[in-house]
């Protein structure tokens, strides 16, 4: 059986962005960058939508790091996709991984779910955003930014693997075979 383990490489992998504009792959996100996030994602999911306007920033506010949305949630079409970019005004590239091969590889099975990587794509954080939780609540917790600033000041991660929440990338009900 695989496992992953932080600190370990993860696999590479090239997939294309969901506009159509060409191809994007994990050495991409890091050629020049002190590392890279990458965020598993769905259009249709609605813990995403809550991160919106924080991936939309995310390349202005840490621009030594590489970023992109990987689309893996099974049975999602493009087209549904590309109406949540439009009617959301996303900015960020959307790799997609039709049949969830690098969310399967990446062992990530909910959206969002977020990775951060060293410039060697070796695994530093994995986890959630927050504890899903609105920030003037006084048991909020960030527990990706605090990884981001960790890792930026070249300190180690204090935590760097949180539970992950939100929609599931494959289950069973979309396997089940249609009603007649």
């Amino acid at each position: 059986m695989q496992t992953q383990h932080i600190g370990e490489a993860m696999p590479g992998f090239r997939l294309p962005l969901l506009d159509g504009s060409g191809e994007r792959g994990l050495e991409d996100l890091l050629r020049d960058r002190r590392g890279a996030l990458l965020v598993f994602w769905s259009g249709s999911c609605a813990h995403c939508v809550r991160y919106d306007a924080f991936f939309n920033r995310f390349a202005d506010r840490y621009p030594e790091l590489g970023f992109a949305a990987i689309a893996s949630r099974i049975n999602e079409t493009d087209q549904q996709m590309i109406s949540a970019v439009r009617d959301r005004r996303l900015s960020f590239p959307i790799l997609r991984d039709e049949g969830a091969r690098i969310a399967r590889l990446w062992f990530s099975q909910q959206t969002p779910r977020c990775y951060l990587l060293d410039q060697n794509a070796r695994l530093l954080y994995r986890g959630a955003i927050d504890n899903f939780r609105l920030p003037s609540d006084p048991e909020y917790l960030e527990y990706l930014e605090p990884a981001i600033a960790q890792f930026l000041n070249g300190e180690s991660i204090a935590r760097a693997d949180t539970p992950s929440f939100g929609c599931a990338i494959e289950t069973v009900y979309y396997q089940l075979p249609k009603q007649l």
